[in-house]
């Protein structure tokens, strides 16, 4: 138990942070020539590699679309993930088509902590009404993530991935 503000201990919350004790600290920073090749070498399960285009491919879709915004996802100074998504200025729908957690940080919270912090991400930007995001209909650990935090599956696009949507409250948040 941490201590609160008038002294007394405060149930469920962490030593320092004052957070809730199962807050999982994740940050997502951008993708630089510093951390470029942990990036590319963060690596899925084996059974999830058919599920994500590599991240080496990836980065380097970015360096040719400008609408591309690759992000880092960091635990404390660690890289343990990797997201990519688009929000053209022009358009009311930002898309996030890459996302991922080495697999040797699963099952610790980073990928539900770093599906905030981009969702936080987006809707800070101010145009964006909604969010897409598609998977592979097998991918049961990405529906449920994706189900949890609120999007909603459409069907199938034109490739046999499932399309999913989250409308963002009108208030940015």
């Amino acid at each position: 138990m941490a201590i609160g503000r008038a002294g007394l201990e405060v149930p469920g919350t962490a030593p320092l942070t004052g957070r809730p004790a199962n807050t999982v600290d994740i940050r997502l920073a951008p993708v630089t020539k510093a951390n470029r090749a942990l990036v590319a070498s963060l690596e899925l399960a084996p059974d999830q590699v058919d599920f994500v285009a590599s991240n080496a491919e990836s980065l380097k879709e970015a360096r040719s679309d400008r609408d591309a915004r690759p992000r880092v996802v960091m635990a404390g100074d660690r890289v343990v993930g990797f997201l990519m998504y688009e929000a053209p200025d022009d358009d009311d729908e930002a898309r996030i088509y890459r996302f991922m957690i080495d697999r040797a940080w699963q099952g610790r919270g980073y990928g539900k902590a770093a599906l905030r912090q981009v969702l936080d991400e987006i809707a800070g930007l101010g145009h964006i009404s909604h969010v897409s995001i598609c998977y592979e209909p097998e991918n049961e650990a990405a529906r449920r993530l994706y189900r949890a935090a609120g999007f909603l599956e459409e069907g199938l696009d034109e490739d046999g991935e499932m399309i999913a949507d989250l409308v963002l409250p009108a208030d940015g948040r």
